[in-house]
């Protein structure tokens, strides 16, 4: 017999298998010496707004029955070595989903990346924290698996309209992510374990009869009578294929150029900008657990999301908390020499002493006058020049200008800063010279009105790390409601947060397996 029962458990007995097992049965009145009986959680949220914190668990209960399989085991990938193809640009997680849809649908992907696999990453990444040195073309944001990869690898998304999140949980985890991911309500990975699963997922494209360039970087592409033929790499290779599906991520900035020189229609687009905020984990647990010492062995390390309205010159912006990241470390995200941008991430055990998120001010069109200029890249300049300035600031390496905030609320630069997860080191400034007023000074109302949701948030033991900049696109590639296609040039499908239509893993994920159907649906399926 199978039932699903709702419980409501203290965390042990929610994580503690064990005593979870014991405590269903005698729940439901059984004995485990009387029945056969297992049960398995499908569902799991954390309850923190009482003073005692508690998990709301959904579970499925078998009793003198065989436990099946969470997965359905995954069917094989047809090969699709001879079929026709289409090319996908970056192997983000929007690209490499549209790689693995394509093949389902049996059509060959290329799939063409800038930057290195997962594994020669980490080389590139070593660089910019020891050595202060940014690869242009491999670093957190370009390479195998995308930015997610080795920033964070959470999971969460509220975006339901582009297709079934279960369906993307699934391919994880049938490519080595654990069975948890599908019960947890903030699932997360962690940066530690995504890039085996990223190489696996590679594997499944290869092993199929897709192709996978690294270290290939489009730089022109083949427009004939305004439609879509193909692209030229670097190295004046031309790959031609049936469509192109864009998937370059938020910070291709050579992508955006190119599109503007070729007079293809982009759009300035509204994102944010800020800074990186880092407190003690322990700090963040006592304020939401409520705890007097520390969350104790059970809980896991303690998020927050947080959302204010500050008014600067009688306009109302909002200042609120982005990628949070308990138990992390903040990185280095620059993707050019002579830039600074700082990103967050945390392994799978968020076990970091540090936690930090970043707190960032939405930044619309009419806020730069002075950019209109550059026409629809005007948004992704201001985002550079704060870049630029946060990168003097630091020393003109890769350390990052900081302060501590409530010296940054009373513009006093901090005679000494905190201990820090950031490997390549801290400057100690004051953080509003390198933001514009109608940045800093909201979020100094934001930074306070967080003290007051949250008693003990705003202190002077945590401190700013800047900049913030790369929240989303500045630029958004338009393209049409229903068939994801670009308005005037044909075949070419502007997909995911570089073209301003999705943001995180799972909602990129999805928006690149839709313009594989899309495409195909138009050009190979008629």
């Amino acid at each position: 017999m199978k039932k699903e029962i709702q419980l409501q458990l203290t965390p042990q007995e929610a994580y503690d298998e064990v005593i979870f097992q014991e405590t269903v049965a005698k729940r439901l009145g059984i004995s485990l010496r009387q029945a056969d009986i297992h049960a398995r959680q499908t569902k799991r949220s954390i309850d923190a707004r009482g003073r005692q914190v508690k998990v709301n668990v959904t579970a499925e209960v078998f009793i003198d029955e065989q436990v099946p399989p969470m997965l359905d085991a995954s069917k094989p990938y047809k090969n699709v070595s001879n079929a026709e193809q289409i090319i996908i640009v970056g192997a983000g997680p929007a690209g490499m989903f549209a790689a693995l849809r394509a093949i389902e649908l049996g059509v060959k992907p290329i799939l063409i990346e800038r930057g290195s696999d997962v594994r020669a990453r980490r080389r590139d990444l070593a660089a910019i924290n020891k050595d202060h040195i940014v690869n242009p073309e491999s670093n957190y944001c370009f390479g195998e698996g995308g930015a997610g990869t080795y920033s964070d690898g959470k999971l969460y998304t509220r975006s339901k309209k582009r297709g079934d999140i279960r369906r993307i949980m699934e391919i994880f985890v049938s490519h080595g992510a654990t069975e948890e991911i599908l019960v947890d309500a903030h699932p997360h990975i962690g940066t530690n374990k995504l890039p085996k699963i990223v190489t696996e997922l590679r594997e499944s494209i290869l092993q199929a009869g897709g192709q996978v360039l690294f270290n290939t970087k489009v730089v022109d592409f083949i427009l004939e009578n305004n439609e879509m033929k193909g692209v030229v790499t670097k190295e004046e290779e031309k790959i031609t294929g049936l469509g192109v599906i864009l998937a370059t991520g938020h910070s291709a900035r050579d992508i955006f150029h190119l599109l503007h020189q070729k007079k293809i229609l982009i759009e300035a687009k509204p994102f944010a900008l800020g800074v990186r905020i880092e407190h003690s984990q322990n700090l963040i647990d006592k304020i939401q657990y409520h705890c007097q010492t520390d969350r104790g062995p059970y809980l896991p390390a303690s998020s927050y999301s947080l959302v204010h309205q500050a008014k600067f010159n009688g306009k109302q912006r909002g200042v609120f908390s982005f990628c949070m990241c308990p138990g992390g470390f903040i990185v280095p995200s620059a993707t050019a020499p002579g830039e600074l941008v700082v990103n967050g991430m945390s392994p799978s055990r968020r076990d970091s002493k540090f936690a930090n998120s970043g707190i960032v001010v939405a930044v619309e069109l009419e806020d730069l006058p002075q950019y209109e200029k550059y026409g629809p890249l005007a948004a992704m300049m201001f985002q550079a020049e704060i870049e630029r300035s946060a990168w003097k600031a630091g020393g003109e390496t890769q350390t990052a200008p900081a302060q501590r905030m409530i010296d940054f609320v009373n513009r006093k630069e901090s005679s000494s800063l905190l201990d820090t997860s950031y490997q390549p080191g801290l400057n100690s400034v004051n953080m509003h010279e390198v933001l514009p007023d109608f940045i800093s000074s909201r979020l100094a109302d934001g930074f306070k009105a967080f003290g007051n949701k949250m008693k003990g948030y705003y202190t002077n033991e945590s401190q700013l790390i800047g900049v913030e900049s790369r929240t989303s696109s500045p630029v958004r590639i338009p393209r049409d409601k229903e068939s994801f296609e670009h308005p005037i040039i044909k075949r070419l499908y502007p997909c995911a947060e570089g073209a301003g239509y999705a943001g995180g893993i799972v909602s990129a994920a999805m928006d690149g397996e839709r313009c594989a159907e899309k495409l195909i649906e138009t050009y190979i399926r008629k």
